[in-house]
């Protein structure tokens, strides 16, 4: 793990941006997800090989340590569960503000990955 859990709100530090740094974060904070992680992992990785780039393997780290992120802290958490349970609430209105709301989380767990 790469660094301090921040302000001791965190549930663990955040990973470092390896595969395997990753997975041991993830089993921790979202083990139902491993599963997900492991057959994105492969995709990225057949696809790297068809493509003859790192490209999809560089994008795999990324998306897997935003959600990890967002797994790790509860703030982006909480937001995350209550912004997806508005997507498809029958007020248009407020469908678009989990959207939105959807999306500042996306923003946000990305932002704090890439620092």
């Amino acid at each position: 793990m790469s660094t301090q859990a921040d302000q001791g709100h965190d549930l663990i530090p955040r990973p470092a941006q390896t595969p395997d740094a990753l997975r041991a974060a993830l089993a921790v904070v979202a083990p139902g997800r491993l599963g997900e992680m492991q057959a994105t992992q492969d995709e990225a990785f057949a696809k790297a090989v068809e493509w003859q780039s790192l490209s999809p393997v560089r994008s795999w780290v990324l998306t897997w340590a935003r959600d990890t992120e967002i797994a790790r802290r509860p703030d982006l958490s909480s937001r995350y569960a209550q912004a997806r349970s508005d997507l498809e609430h029958e007020d248009a209105v407020i469908a678009q503000d989990a959207l939105k709301e959807l999306s500042a989380v996306l923003d946000d767990a990305m932002e704090a990955v890439r620092e």
